[in-house]
């Protein structure tokens, strides 16, 4: 599928700039222009997909959807996370307006999960470097793991642990729904594409920068002994050194492959990169403006629990 990146990576790094195969500098140099090609091919390939089917969900409908279909609502809530935006910056109002809307609580807690987890750019990435196996299975975990931390959340009864404003605030719905034509579809379609690059270019081509680096220079043997393939604590290592850390998909994944490259096992660094993206000290300072601590402490245990069962999964399953 990525062979015409590959020749293309190939000619750039022996013919163009005339570099010996088999150096260190080549590997990274070669490392980077490879993966720039293809993490940014499949990107604008998935963002624009994600984005067509999103321009049928937009907010307003989307809490109709869940008041309706609240039996259902923690999986409905989980699904419709993947085609938000992955910025975890819009926590507070889309829980807001879930919690106005007569959502359940632990339903709106599924949806906090999965956006910033599971969206177009983990899924593009993912795809990109790890295949379509490990994609299917990442985003059917991080999608259960949404579920049971909705579940589990609202089995607290945590309506005294959310500020009474939150509850009190009406939002206006003033969301004009009418039905968009095929070519309006597709120019939202690759506005979203252009506006999410934009933001997001830089990070990637860095992140790539330091995958190169790790791939080219750092040598096994320290990534081995930081998180060694037998090391049953690795899994949980990594999800605390990934809570103090903040990023999205677009900033980790690369320097992820780059560490799964040198030996650590899928599991320990999606775990990490899981860790770095659903539990973040910034989302939860973000939180802390309309819970109180214990509730974001429980919310944090059991989705990192969750991840480290993920992560020992795809150990298991996939190394």
């Amino acid at each position: 599928m990525f062979r015409i990146h590959e020749l293309l990576a190939n000619w750039v790094v022996y013919n163009l700039l005339n570099l010996k195969a088999g150096e260190r500098l080549t590997e990274a140099i070669h490392f980077f222009i490879y993966d720039t090609l293809k993490i940014f091919t499949l990107l604008v390939v998935i963002i624009f997909l994600i984005s067509f089917v999103r321009s049928y969900f937009p907010l307003e409908k989307t809490r109709r959807i869940l008041s309706r279909y609240k039996t259902f609502s923690y999986p409905l809530a989980a699904f419709l996370g993947v085609f938000t935006p992955f910025c975890s910056c819009s926590a507070v109002p889309m829980f807001i307006g879930f919690v106005e809307a007569g959502i359940p609580i632990g339903s709106a807690f599924s949806f906090l999960v999965a956006s910033p987890m599971v969206n177009e750019i983990a899924i593009g990435l993912l795809l990109a470097i790890f295949g379509w196996k490990a994609t299917l299975l990442y985003i059917t975990l991080g999608l259960v793991v949404a579920v049971i931390a909705g579940i589990f959340i609202d089995t607290i009864n945590p309506r005294s642990l959310i500020a009474d404003y939150v509850f009190e605030i009406k939002i206006e719905h003033q969301e004009k729904e009418r039905s968009l034509s095929i070519d309006e579809r597709v120019k939202f379609a690759w506005s979203t594409v252009k506006e999410i690059l934009s933001k997001v270019w830089l990070y990637i081509l860095v992140a790539i920068a330091i995958g190169g680096f790790i791939h080219g220079y750092v040598p096994e043997s320290l990534i081995e002994n930081i998180m060694k393939k037998g090391n049953i604590w690795s899994v949980p290592l990594a999800v605390l050194l990934g809570i103090p850390l903040y990023s999205n998909s677009a900033g980790i994944l690369p320097v992820i492959q780059a560490l799964v490259n040198k030996g650590v096992p899928i599991g320990t660094a999606l775990a990490f990169m899981m860790a770095t993206t659903a539990l973040s000290f910034p989302e939860f300072l973000i939180l802390k403006q309309i819970m109180k601590t214990r509730l974001i402490v429980i919310f944090a245990s059991i989705v990192g629990v969750s991840i480290i069962f993920v992560g020992y999964f795809f150990n298991f399953f996939l190394n």
